[in-house]
C-alpha cells in the first residue's frame, strides 16, 4: 500500500495535476443512467483497449469500465484515458475490480471518473467523495447495499447476477425504491436477458465478456462491437419504454401488482429526476428524444 501512495504522489508530480476526472459524479451517474448500460473490459494491450473503447463509444456507450485484473493494467488504463479524452469527448472513463483504496487513489490520480468494486470497502467510499467521484461497490445483499449508501455510494452493484438473479433486485426495491442498482455478472445482449433486468427495475447493466467475444476482439472485428452495443441499447431503451408506460408503450397494465410497483418506485424518482433522466431512442431519427422517468410515468 505504501508503494501505491508513493507512486500516486510521483504521478502527480510529473502529470501536474493535469489528469483528473473529467466528469463529476452527477455527471457520470447521468451517462450512465441515460444509456443504461456499462461495457466492462480489461485487455493488457492498450491499442487494443482503445480501440474497444472507441467500437463502445461509436455504439452509443458513455461510460465505460476498464478492469483492473492484469500487471501494470494502470499503465494501460492512463494510456486509454488520454486516448479517449481526444477521440471519444463524452465518455466517462471508469475502473473496476478495485478492492482497496490506495489502488483507488491510483486510479483516480490517471483520471478515472468512477470506480466499481466486486465488494464493499467502506475506506475506498472516503478516497472517492474527497473528489466527488462516483463509487459503486459491488453488494450481495439488502444489508450490504444499505451499508453503502450509508456512507455516499449513489449507484450500487449487484453481483454476481447471475447467481443472486432478478428477485434480489426486485425484492430490495419493494422496501427501497430510492436504490439505484447496477447489476454486473450474467448480463447478456438479449433481449430477453436485459428485459428481464431493467423490468426487475436496475438501473443499469455491466457487460462483459458477452458484449466482446474473444473471438471478434482477436480478429478485430470493431464493427461487431459497435454493431452489439447498438442493439443492446436499443433492447434496453424498449425495456424501460415498456416497464415505464406498460407493454403497449399507453400505461400500465392495470393489474395491482403493476401498480403498487410503479407507485414505489415513483415515490423514490420525484427527488430524482435529473439522475433519471432517460433516453429513449427514435427510430426515424439519428439522435434520441429525452424525456425523464417522472414525466414517463406521470408521477
Amino acid at each position: 500500500m505504501f508503494y501505491l501512495y508513493h507512486l500516486c504522489s510521483n504521478l502527480s508530480f510529473k502529470l501536474k495535476y493535469e489528469i483528473m476526472a473529467r466528469f463529476d459524479k452527477i455527471a457520470v451517474l447521468n451517462k450512465i443512467g441515460s444509456t443504461g448500460m456499462v461495457p466492462v473490459f480489461y485487455h493488457k494491450d492498450a491499442e487494443v483497449a482503445k480501440k474497444v473503447v472507441k467500437a463502445c463509444y461509436d455504439g452509443g456507450v458513455r461510460a465505460f469500465e476498464f478492469t483492473n485484473r492484469g500487471d501494470f493494467a494502470h499503465e494501460v488504463f492512463a494510456e486509454v484515458v488520454k486516448y479517449a479524452a481526444k477521440e471519444c469527448p463524452e465518455m466517462a472513463m471508469g475502473v473496476g475490480s478495485i478492492v482497496d483504496p490506495a489502488t483507488a487513489a491510483l486510479y483516480l490520480q490517471l483520471g478515472a471518473c468512477f470506480v466499481v468494486g466486486p465488494l464493499f470497502n467502506p475506506e475506498i467510499a472516503k478516497v472517492c467523495n474527497r473528489r466527488l467521484v462516483a463509487y459503486t461497490p459491488g453488494c450481495g445483499s439488502v444489508s450490504e447495499v444499505g451499508f453503502a449508501q450509508e456512507v455516499g455510494c449513489d449507484l450500487c452493484k449487484i453481483f454476481p447476477g447471475d447467481v443472486l438473479g432478478a428477485k434480489l433486485v426486485k425484492g430490495l426495491l419493494a422496501p427501497m425504491p430510492w436504490s439505484k442498482l447496477m447489476v454486473t455478472g450474467g448480463v447478456e445482449p438479449t433481449q430477453e436477458n436485459l428485459t428481464s433486468w431493467i423490468k426487475a427495475g436496475v438501473f443499469c447493466v455491466g457487460m462483459g465478456s458477452k458484449l466482446f467475444p474473444g473471438d471478434k476482439v482477436a480478429a478485430e472485428d470493431w464493427a461487431y462491437v459497435t454493431a452489439k452495443c447498438k442493439e443492446a441499447l436499443g433492447y434496453i431503451a424498449e425495456a424501460r419504454a415498456k416497464a415505464f408506460c406498460g407493454e403497449n408503450g399507453t400505461g400500465l397494465s392495470g393489474k395491482t401488482e403493476d401498480l403498487t410497483w410503479m407507485q414505489k418506485r415513483c415515490s423514490g424518482m420525484k427527488s430524482q429526476r435529473k439522475i433519471l433522466t432517460r433516453r429513449f431512442p427514435s427510430e426515424t431519427a439519428g439522435s434520441g428524444q429525452w424525456f425523464s422517468a417522472a414525466q414517463q410515468t406521470r408521477c
